[in-house]
């Protein structure tokens, strides 16, 4: 085996934190929401988006219940500035919605952003230098001092600046970007000389974000800084503490949840989790988790569909099947054992007298989410009686006996096997019918009368055999033995009538809905045969049931 070059890197140092709380705290209530999905997730695109699929996007994210949106970098591109622009010009902006712009720490930039937004009502100036070691020693070549004072004169700046534009209200944001490869105390005396020069107050508080610029440690350490610096950092009280994620070692939705547990107070991030390299952290992911856990997660993903179609019309990106809580797969079970718990456990909520929603391998029910239950089970070749039952009674109504349950998804099996792929719910049905209902040769009941005899019923039908028309006449305990006496004095056919079982089909209603008849039989020689009859008329979905059952046997079906 070759061995990987593990040398070439060194692990990330812990924090000493011998009095960390986090780790006994759970999150209890949502955190304020910014999107960055109009910048950072928009830079990470390919193909970048357009104005009009920007308002698009601005429009969703609005309708979701974010209310600080980061809407780009205006100073980078004219489409970035010329979208910003149509936002304020047009007042598509709500009036409690804050726009976010990023600007770095560079005063042209800082001023071109201030003109770039003038006019707008509600605006997060997000302005932005790095400052860890890495950084400064190989792209700046400055020494903390030098960093440190890119950082400040920009603070001076940003606040003069707003001064002079009293018409919006501002809320000033700074980022020591890369600030996981940042000595803490370092990180901690830039930011505490930037929260120096805006003066926040509680009323009016500035945001300090702490973003993982790039994934570098476990989670546990992330949580370990955010403590820290909540411990240490000047003004608190006046100081909203934000989270900025990225994903690159796949760790970044526990990373935030760690940080909010250590006294963050802020998520930036993006749907679905786009963003530089590996990406953003998934705000969807985040506040589903949330839900799941009875928190208000403050965002509303009901329509998770309508959701998923919108960023994938504007971004190109594709939601992975197997998303947490957005994928089309997300929700779906094909192994038999699972299959055969979910829907016990459906069934069973169904029945509780329980406000939870409590389902084995179920974490969310997807119809709190806009999806549909039918999607939850589907069938392939690893699928048991479980799933079939599923499908049958969510998708078509049906309840099918215990023994033909088994004989049915064996033949469920047997064609997914064949075809080596999964067998959906139109196909379910489809297999059905041909297997059961289906079956008129060589007999086809074309009508029938009854009649009442004494302790029984008198059965006469007319039967088609290989294209001709035979009427035949029996007489017993009801209409199927009636029909079995017939057909075994006419035709030689040796029965016995195990049983019937008569069932509407689930959420039908009125005379024209079918009803469904089960009808297991003994021929000699073999294990019963199921045979199956619908129609709107009972009696005449009881015979056709009989019919079913000897077409299969004389077809040498396999029986379970």
């Amino acid at each position: 085996m070759k061995t990987m070059p593990f040398r070439y890197y060194r692990p990330f140092a812990p924090i000493d934190l011998p009095n960390r709380t986090w780790p006994n705290k759970t999150i209890t209530k949502a955190p304020t929401w910014g999107s960055v999905c109009l910048r950072d997730g928009n830079q990470a695109l390919m193909e970048p988006m357009s104005v009009e699929k920007k308002c698009r996007m601005f429009q969703l994210l609005v309708d979701m219940g974010f209310k600080e949106i980061e809407v780009g970098f205006p100073t980078a591109s004219d489409t970035e500035l010329e979208f910003v622009r149509k936002l304020i010009d047009e007042n598509m902006i709500p009036d409690d919605v804050s726009i976010q712009v990023l600007t770095q720490a560079r005063p042209a930039l800082i001023r071109g952003t201030f003109e770039a937004v003038r006019g707008a009502k509600r605006v997060i100036l997000h302005v932005y230098n790095p400052t860890s070691e890495l950084q400064r020693r190989v792209v700046y070549r400055l020494d903390k001092n030098g960093i440190k004072k890119i950082a400040v004169d920009a603070a001076k700046l940003v606040k003069e600046l707003a001064a002079s534009q009293p018409e919006t209200h501002w809320t000033f944001q700074y980022s020591p970007e890369s600030f996981t490869g940042t000595e803490l105390d370092f990180a901690l005396d830039v930011c505490n000389a930037v929260i120096a020069v805006w003066q926040p107050s509680p009323d009016h508080k500035a945001i300090i974000n702490l973003p993982a610029t790039v994934e570098m440690s476990t989670s546990n350490i992330y949580a370990d800084m955010i403590e820290w610096v909540c411990w240490h950092i000047m003004c608190r009280d006046s100081i909203v503490i934000s989270l900025h994620t990225h994903n690159d070692r796949g760790t970044g939705v526990a990373a935030t949840e760690f940080g909010l547990m250590a006294g963050a107070d802020r998520v930036e991030g993006t749907l679905f989790g786009n963003g530089e390299r590996t990406g953003n952290v998934d705000i969807i992911t985040l506040a589903g988790n949330m839900m799941t856990q009875g928190v208000d997660p403050c965002l509303d993903f009901s329509d998770i569909t309508e959701i998923v179609r919108v960023y994938e019309e504007c971004t190109g990106m594709t939601v992975d099947p197997r998303h947490p809580y957005a994928g089309k797969l997300a929700h779906t079970a094909f192994s038999g054992g699972h299959q055969d718990a979910i829907n016990k456990g459906l069934r069973a909520l169904r029945v509780a007298n329980s406000p939870y929603f409590e389902v084995p391998y179920l974490t969310t029910n997807p119809t709190h989410i806009g999806k549909s239950l039918k999607e939850i089970v589907r069938l392939n070749s690893q699928s048991g009686k479980g799933g079939t039952r599923h499908v049958m009674e969510e998708e078509h109504g049906v309840t099918l006996p215990p023994d033909l349950l088994l004989d049915f998804s064996a033949a469920i099996q047997k064609v997914a096997v064949a075809t080596g792929k999964e067998v959906v719910a139109d196909d379910v049905w489809r297999i059905f019918r041909t297997e059961y209902l289906d079956r008129k040769v060589p007999y086809e009941l074309v009508e029938h009368y009854e009649l009442p005899t004494k302790g029984g019923r008198e059965i006469t039908a007319t039967i088609n055999v290989h294209g001709t028309t035979e009427v035949i006449v029996g007489v017993g305990k009801g209409p199927v033995d009636a029909l079995a006496s017939a057909m075994r004095e006419r035709f030689g056919i040796e029965m016995t009538v195990l049983g019937l079982e008569e069932r509407a089909i689930k959420g039908k209603s009125g005379s024209d809905i079918p009803a469904i008849a089960f009808v297991p039989i003994r021929f000699p020689g073999r294990e019963p045969v199921w045979g199956v009859g619908m129609d709107a008329d009972t009696t005449t979905a009881n015979l056709a049931a009989v019919i079913s059952a000897v077409n299969r046997s004389l077809a040498n079906v396999p029986t379970i």
